[in-house]
């Protein structure tokens, strides 16, 4: 079970995560190639550990990456392994991503 980042919980890390979610919200996500991949709009939090699964991403429509991979209602989820760092915009590494 995941919970997204526009639903609130007070319990346990939630609020943390979701305030962290928020503050990442929109942010340009950039493959460690420099392809901008898309812009960050949700994550999932898996509810029993707390953790972060994935982020969910609008895709930029000229990213052949993000063009090669399976799209939920337009957008693209990334595992969150395949973050790498997190600043002004957010770097993930182009091979752990699942196609």
């Amino acid at each position: 079970m995941n919970a997204q980042v526009n639903d609130v919980y007070y319990l346990g890390g939630y609020m943390a995560k979701y305030l962290i979610a928020r503050q990442l919200s929109g942010k340009k996500i950039v493959t460690n190639e420099g392809e901008d991949f898309g812009k960050l709009v949700d994550i999932n939090v898996n509810e029993v550990t707390g953790k972060i699964e994935s982020l969910v991403v609008e895709a930029n429509p000229d990213s052949q990456t993000a063009a090669k991979m399976k799209k939920e209602d337009g957008m693209v989820l990334v595992a969150y392994e395949s973050v790498l760092a997190v600043g002004d915009f957010i770097i993930v590494e182009r091979r752990n991503m699942a196609y």
